[in-house]
Formats: structure tokens, sequence, C-alpha cells
């Protein structure tokens, strides 16, 4: 499976931040010690253009963007120091699910090992979300007719309050998230299907849940393509989670929703989404158990 990396998808944010940022690189080198990516299967994104990016977002904000315009209250909301570095890490990011979308209707199946930043709305960023690189790979591709319709499948903890924004009114494209009821963001904007979950809510009632939706989901949205947001802060332990699955729970989540899509000939791309478990590594480790799911698939 060919995945796009870059190695800006890191930059340097203050002591003590909170996101992440470490767990890119560190997906990468799990994913090669593995034998599950070759070098030879990465794909080496450039930085959006602009005029991509305008598709998902208002011109207005886009300039606060490339001149460092953005106030004090939408760099809180956005929760990222604004720099040169983070407009270029996001352009990239956003590339990176463009070539992913790009090869997974060649091959089946294809990743980014950044991006489903789900919570960058048209006109404003926020929880950590700069560009909305899904929005932005799908309009492009609507764009240029290589689809029509495109499903996304939201399994952060936290709602994709952006897409379901971007796409509201919108036929072509059939929102699904489940996510932790009480959770960021407060305000949710309602997706095409909505699946809350309770505080607590462990690998049995949340996998009941999943059965009951997943094939409604697709079926509903009869895509061309599907983006799958595997958010893993999902699991126990995760620093903004608030839900109880394991990592046992975590991979059936992964296989189930992977064999429907293979099993139905859906080309399917992988974006990481959220994950804030104890260290950057263990971060990574756990959205390695995508790729691993895509692997024992298809071997």
């Amino acid at each position: 499976m060919r995945c796009a990396y870059h190695v800006d998808y890191e930059i340097p944010l203050p002591e003590g931040h909170p996101f992440p940022m470490r767990k890119f690189s560190a997906l990468r080198r799990i994913l090669e010690d593995e034998a599950i990516l070759r070098e030879d299967e990465i794909m080496s994104p450039e930085e959006a253009p602009w005029a991509e990016i305008a598709l998902a977002h208002h011109d207005d904000y886009l300039e606060r963007l490339k001149t460092g315009g953005l106030g004090r209250g939408e760099e809180r909301r956005l929760g990222l120091p604004w720099s040169p570095a983070l407009i270029r890490r996001s352009r990239l990011a956003v590339g990176g699910t463009m070539l992913a979308a790009w090869q997974s209707l060649e091959d089946g199946v294809s990743g980014n090992l950044a991006g489903g930043t789900h919570h960058a709305c048209p006109d404003h960023g926020e929880g950590f979300c700069v560009l909305n690189d899904v929005a932005i790979a799908i309009r492009v591709l609507q764009r240029e007719e290589e689809i029509r319709r495109a499903l996304i499948i939201d399994l952060d903890v936290h709602q994709g309050n952006a897409n379901a924004l971007c796409f509201a009114d919108d036929e072509s494209v059939f929102t699904f998230s489940m996510h932790g009821a009480r959770n960021f963001p407060m305000r949710k904007p309602p997706s095409d299907l909505d699946v809350p979950l309770p505080d607590h809510c462990g690998d049995l009632e949340y996998l009941a849940l999943l059965e009951r939706h997943l094939g409604d989901a697709i079926d509903r949205s009869r895509p061309d393509l599907v983006f799958l947001l595997s958010g893993v802060d999902v699991v126990v332990g995760d620093r903004y989670g608030r839900l109880a699955m394991t990592r046992d729970g975590l991979r059936r989540r992964e296989r189930r929703v992977l064999g429907e899509l293979f099993d139905r000939g859906l080309p399917t791309t992988l974006v990481l989404s959220g994950g804030y478990a104890a260290t950057p590594a263990l971060t990574a480790d756990l959205h390695a158990e995508t790729h691993r799911a895509v692997r024992d698939l298809r071997s």
C-alpha cells in the first residue's frame, strides 16, 4: 500500500504543548520496521496550491493564514501558534491526502500518514486543525470529475464538525461520525449520520453501534470513494478521549470497517485524525493498527 509522508509534517512546538507532533515520523518507522510500508511505497507530497485549498475555505481566512494575520482569539481556538512552518506543514498534509486519494482510486486503498483535520472549518481553524484536507481533496476530485459521490467515515472521538459544515445540504458527500456525545466540540452541527457515544463507552457497546450503522451509511451514500478517519483517541487512557475502548477493540473496529469496504470494492483513503495517548510513540503504534488491518485483510 502506498502512503504519503513528508519530513515536514513535524514542526517545533512550544515546550509542553499537548499536540503529539512526533507521532508522524514514529508511525513511518513502525510501518517500515514491520514491513508494512516499503521505502519505494512512500509518496512525497507537495504543498497544496492555495487555489485548490480555496475550494473548501473562505478567502479571508486563507489571507490571514498567509500573512500571519490571525488574532489572539483565533490562535487560541486553533490551539497552535502561527508560523510559516505551520502553514507549510498544513499545506503538505493537504497535499498528502490529495495524493493518497488519487492513489486509492488506482490501487483500492492508500493512506496519508497525517491528515484527518476535521475541525478546520471554512472560515476558521480549531482543535489543532488548520486546513480541512479531506474536504479539499473531495472538492478537487469532484472538480476533475474523478468522483461524483464520497463518504466520510469519521471514527475520531470528536465529532467531525467541519466536515458537517462543509457538506451541509450537499447530497454528493455523506458524513458519518461516531463520537463522544459530551466531548469537543460542544456545538455539533448535524452530520448526515451522527452516532453519539456516552462517556466510558467500551468495546462491546461501541462495536455494536458500529455494526448497526456502518452498512446503513454505505448504502445511503453510494460512494465512489471513502475517506476513513481512524482516530485512536477512543482508546482508554487518551488525554482527550473519555471512552474506554481497549486496543483489541480498536483492532476489531479497523478490521470490521476495512473488511466491509474491501468486500464492497470501495476505494478507500486512510487519514490519521486524532490520538493523544501517553506518548507520541504509543499514539503512533495505535495509529499503526489501521495499517496492520489492511495488511492482514489483503494478505
